[in-house]
């Protein structure tokens, strides 16, 4: 039965033009050489950055000593996953995470009301559903491996992402965000999430997919 179980892709389509944070260089994917041109091969050019659409934080991305993308363990992306509804439609805050008793060693992929928009395709959201600090803090006691989100950034826009990020990062957490939660029911998962291996970076795209260890609900 759990064999015959499919994968299910939680990553976002990359795609000229699509939502970035603020502030960061804007997606151009540009055809540069092209076969209807008369050229024998078509080449794709990507100008984005490091964070853009579903991808990874490195623990240098907020730590100037930190562990860059190379040095990744596999075991921060891979192994078993559990997907947590947060009904807290402003914050994924500490009164709710407590109840779902965080576990050391744990990879938990947060959907929130993020997931019910196609916020890939559209402007940038300034109000997301973000960890509150104290959340953040709480994580890094709980020792969980992985922590995804379902937006652009763990940290909110208008204020806190610094600190975050770094409560996260400096408790050995490493950070998967723009993940598309839409399809994922809450449960536990196989998950595989491999980040770009860039020398020296801060993040990397990442390719995310689930596969459900029971069957799922409607």
């Amino acid at each position: 039965m759990i064999a015959d179980l499919k994968w299910l892709d939680i990553s976002v389509t990359l795609q000229d033009g699509m939502v970035h944070w603020p502030g960061d260089p804007a997606v151009h994917i540009t055809l540069v050489q092209a076969m209807k041109d008369g050229c024998c091969a078509n080449l794709t050019q990507l100008n984005m950055s490091a964070h853009t659409g579903t991808h990874m934080d490195a623990p240098r991305h907020y730590l100037q000593s930190g562990a860059s993308m190379e040095q990744m363990p596999l075991s921060a992306g891979m192994g078993t996953a559990r997907v947590i509804v947060i009904e807290d439609a402003h914050e994924i805050g500490l009164a709710e995470l407590i109840r779902h008793a965080p576990q050391p060693g744990e990879r938990l992929l947060f959907r929130t009301r993020n997931s019910d928009t196609n916020w890939e395709n559209g402007e940038f959201m300034p109000d997301f559903v973000a960890l509150s600090v104290a959340a953040a803090h709480y994580l890094a006691e709980c020792k969980v491996r992985t922590v995804g989100v379902d937006y652009l950034s763990v940290g909110g826009f208008h204020s806190d992402g610094t600190a975050i990020h770094r409560a996260l990062l400096e408790g050995g957490i490493w950070i998967i965000e723009g993940l598309n939660l839409r399809q994922a029911p809450a449960g536990n998962y196989e998950l595989i999430c491999l980040p770009l291996k860039i020398m020296g970076a801060d993040g990397a795209p990442a390719r995310a997919v689930l596969r459900p260890l029971e069957p799922q609900g409607v």
